[in-house]
């Protein structure tokens, strides 16, 4: 008995999935050319919302947003684009808001330097962390980061002449500058848009440079690199450091903005969260970071009577994310190789 033959183009085939690849495919060249233009505008826009909004309860979600978007990007820096799976970066986020609080309460330190020892703190904590486990690989380093996760926590708990414990650390001073307080949303905005904007240029300036270079080539083939002369080891602590200190700087800004912190806030619970910002938006993508944050801030909101259900939705979506799209929205889109293709026609007609 022959096989009959399929002459059908298919589901998922023919003239109508063609045109829309097409369509695909001409934004994100038009996206690839126009990067800067478009990053400025779309950030002109953000800065605009608080005045074309006016309104706090809208501005306080576009808080959450800006810190979600440099919490992920922290943690996508080691995950996504290093390949080395963390589960216990909220730690140092709590690491960095403790530091912040306990300057600014006992000490009476601006945020103008809260803010870089929060990082400076985080930043030594992660290093003290890697030296002795970054040659552990794969899911036995994630372990290890829940670990630390736990640890931390206890500690926060239970040194009460430090801490305060469960009692938390209350009264903590807004942002002052020129000895002039901002506590409004609209200036805790702005800061954290600041904050969101150098985070960006900083991870930025590392993927572009020899050091982003170096990272990938860890992600792809950790032996393979080392085998051309990459110092793993330096590398990997050198971008764990940075991204803990990262967390940090959300840290410190998270104490200033809410004038409260206990341990309840750096949880095992935000280190799902940051995962679910980067494995939604995409892995090994900054613009991938953001759109992650943007939806996983505002989407509770939307759905307020569902708080109780958030781990599961959480879980849900990493799975149901993973098994359709393990890229993430845009962690498949790399706009420096769309320049690069669509400049060859371009090179071809020149050499012609």
């Amino acid at each position: 008995m022959e096989t009959p033959v399929r002459t059908d183009p298919g589901p998922g085939t023919g003239p109508g999935r063609t045109e829309g690849l097409a369509k695909r495919s001409a934004l994100l060249s038009l996206w690839a050319s126009y990067e800067r233009p478009i990053s400025v505008a779309l950030f002109a826009i953000a800065l605009a919302l608080p005045v074309i909004i006016d309104d706090p309860y809208v501005t306080t979600i576009a808080i959450n947003c800006a810190l979600y978007s440099v919490l992920g990007i922290s943690l996508n820096l080691v995950t996504g684009y290093m390949g080395v799976t963390s589960l216990g970066h909220a730690a140092f986020y709590g690491i960095g808001s403790y530091t912040a609080a306990i300057l600014a309460t006992r000490f009476g330190t601006g945020f103008w330097l809260t803010f870089p020892a929060a990082a400076l703190v985080a930043a030594m904590f992660g290093l003290l962390l890697g030296l002795p486990t970054m040659r552990i690989r794969g899911r036995y380093f994630a372990i290890v980061t829940l670990g630390f996760l736990e640890i931390t926590r206890i500690v926060e708990l239970n040194w009460m002449s430090l801490t305060r414990g469960p009692m938390g650390i209350p009264f903590i001073p807004s942002f002052i500058i020129f000895g002039r307080r901002y506590s409004k949303p609209i200036n805790k905005y702005l800061i954290s848009m600041a904050i969101l904007a150098l985070v960006i240029y900083l991870i930025s300036a590392i993927v572009n440079s020899r050091t982003g270079r170096a990272i990938r080539a860890i992600k792809d083939d950790e032996l393979a690199a080392e085998v051309n002369g990459v110092n793993v080891f330096r590398y990997k602590l050198l971008i764990f450091s940075i991204s803990a200190a990262i967390a940090g700087l959300a840290g410190a800004f998270y104490a200033h903005h809410m004038s409260f912190i206990d341990p309840k806030a750096f949880t095992f619970e935000q280190s799902i969260l940051m995962l679910s910002i980067i494995i939604l938006g995409g892995m090994g993508s900054i613009y991938g970071s953001i759109l992650g944050a943007i939806v996983l801030a505002v989407v509770p909101e939307v759905l307020r009577g569902l708080v109780e259900y958030r781990q599961i939705i959480y879980g849900v979506l990493i799975v149901f994310m993973v098994i359709v799209r393990p890229s993430g929205l845009l962690g498949s889109v790399n706009l420096e190789h769309i320049r690069q293709r669509d400049s060859l026609p371009q090179l071809g007609r020149e050499n012609g």
